[in-house]
């Protein structure tokens, strides 16, 4: 039973650096295996205007803040970068953590960040097309890098449930997959990854599978019915005000688990 691992997703919106930087280092110090925040430019949820802050950018300070838990972004938009430029700052983010990076990235699907910030939203075939162009494209410049990252290669992530391409690229390209519930609907999604794996060659063992849950799924028990699911890592979302207690009771969980 010691498979098991536990992170947290900080919310970075309606909050300070200085506030947010110390809910770091808490959940840090609580023992998660994992932190990440997001890529988006804008609060999604409450004030629509409110306080809000850039993801990568944030990842930088997250690694400085810490020593031990992974780090990544749950997850980067494909749209918004420059597939060699994304790599590039990959690299750069593994060597500020000393190796713990691990690139998450998905299509995006948030408008709003599209629209006023001047990128392209086009349509979710699009994105999803654009995904596909960018993953190789981060796998060749992962090889090319100089220096090349600690952890080589870098871990890959990608985010999301779409059963006819985004679990095809999941199982093409990627060391882990996240997906949501409810827990029957991650076990279906979770089946179909294990599909295209076999259809395509790959040992489904090799990709971990990790579950984006919320503080309600940890307070109404239904975290053994995700790992009846198929889930190993259980990833909490919170934002401010910051509530630990969801934290440890993940962190304990686990404990148990192990």
């Amino acid at each position: 039973m010691g498979k098991f691992r536990v992170g947290v997703q900080l919310h970075p919106q309606h909050t300070t650096y200085a506030s947010y930087a110390e809910a770091v280092r808490q959940v840090e110090a609580l023992g998660v295996d994992s932190i990440w925040d997001w890529d988006h430019f804008f609060p999604l949820s409450g004030e629509k205007d409110g306080p809000h802050f850039e993801g990568w950018t944030m990842l930088t300070a997250i690694a400085t803040l810490t020593t031990r838990a992974e780090i990544g972004c749950m997850v980067t938009c494909n749209s918004y970068r420059n597939a060699a430029l994304l790599t590039h700052m990959a690299k750069t983010v593994d060597h500020i953590s000393n190796g713990r990076l691990i690139l998450g990235i998905g299509a995006g699907w948030f408008e709003r960040d599209y629209t006023e910030f001047g990128y392209e939203f086009g349509t979710a075939p699009d994105r999803l097309r654009a995904l596909g162009k960018a993953l190789p494209i981060i796998k060749q410049r992962m090889e090319a890098e100089v220096p090349a990252p600690i952890r080589n290669p870098i871990p890959i992530l990608i985010g999301g449930g779409g059963e006819k391409v985004t679990l095809k690229l999941t199982a093409q390209y990627a060391d882990k997959w996240n997906g949501f519930g409810p827990p029957e609907n991650y076990k279906h999604k979770n089946e179909v990854l294990d599909e295209w794996c076999e259809k395509l060659g790959r040992n489904p063992a090799e990709i971990e599978r990790t579950a984006s849950i919320s503080k309600d799924t940890i307070k109404d028990g239904q975290i053994d019915a995700f790992v009846e699911a198929g889930a190993t890592h259980m990833i909490v979302g919170i934002g401010e005000p910051w509530d630990f207690k969801a934290i440890e009771d993940l962190v304990k969980w686990r404990d148990a688990a192990r």
